[in-house]
């Protein structure tokens, strides 16, 4: 079988591998998604890929494909393996303004998540629980970074992620009555104790730090999680989001049957 590039010197291989940095994948504003799985999942949320690099030409794809040798195609991957597929798609961005968050809207609020594989399961836990959106606050987070599109199992294709300020998130939020819960191990009552319904932003801190004293102070109520042991200082923050966000899916549910 002939491919249309058999060497990794090539400069779409290196533009490839330079993409693996998160400062040209934002000073183009694009970012790559690696595998068949992910891929047709970004085609099903209704994006257009601008180009998609292949090592199989089995594959489908849509618009632009190029071929490209299978051992090629891996050194350009992000991770040891491509799985046959490289595609390059533009960011997209959203603000707080663009959210449509309805009349009973449910926010996940992320506080200085680093981690890009808790980020992208946090996505896909927040999908699963109905959120309508997640707020990411900090300059560190890396929405585009392929850990966070691979732990969301494609999910961030169709949550809407959007990066804010304190300062901006609360005037947002103040404005369309929403409320602010933190939670935290220091937290007052237990999740099983405080209502959770109505509109809603559940606030979840880094693992080493918890939520800031800023996040604390902003928040209308702090709320724990139980624990049976004291062994434990605090959770996965993605275990974490999913404890709270299935628990005020609960109460969601009661309240409507």
């Amino acid at each position: 079988m002939s491919f249309e590039i058999t060497s990794p010197s090539n400069e779409r291989i290196k533009w490839l591998v330079r993409l693996r940095e998160r400062k040209h994948r934002d000073a183009e504003g694009i970012f790559v998604v690696e595998g068949e799985r992910l891929y047709r999942r970004a085609i099903e949320a209704g994006l257009s890929p601008r180009v998609t690099f292949v090592s199989d030409r089995g594959l489908r794809s849509v618009g632009e494909t190029v071929t490209v040798a299978p051992d090629v195609l891996d050194k350009a991957s992000y991770r040891s393996r491509s799985q046959c597929l490289i595609a390059v798609f533009e960011q997209s961005e959203h603000g707080l303004a663009d959210l449509e968050t309805g009349s009973d809207p449910l926010l996940l609020v992320a506080e200085n998540v680093e981690k890009p594989g808790n980020l992208g399961a946090m996505c896909r836990t927040a999908a699963a629980a109905g959120v309508d959106a997640i707020v990411a606050v900090g300059d560190t987070v890396d929405r585009w970074n392929p850990n966070v599109l691979r732990s969301s199992t494609g999910s961030v294709f169709s949550l809407p992620v959007v990066v804010s300020s304190w300062d901006e998130l609360d005037t947002w939020r103040r404005n369309r009555g929403i409320r602010v819960v933190a939670a935290s191990p220091t937290g007052g009552k237990s999740i099983w104790d405080v209502s959770l319904t109505g509109p809603l932003a559940v606030v979840i801190g880094a693992e080493d730090e918890g939520v800031s004293e800023l996040a604390e102070s902003i928040a209308d109520e702090s709320v724990a999680i139980p624990q049976a042991g004291t062994t434990v200082d605090s959770l996965n923050a993605s275990v974490a989001a999913g404890v709270v966000l299935f628990e005020v899916m609960r109460q969601r549910t009661s309240r409507r049957s």
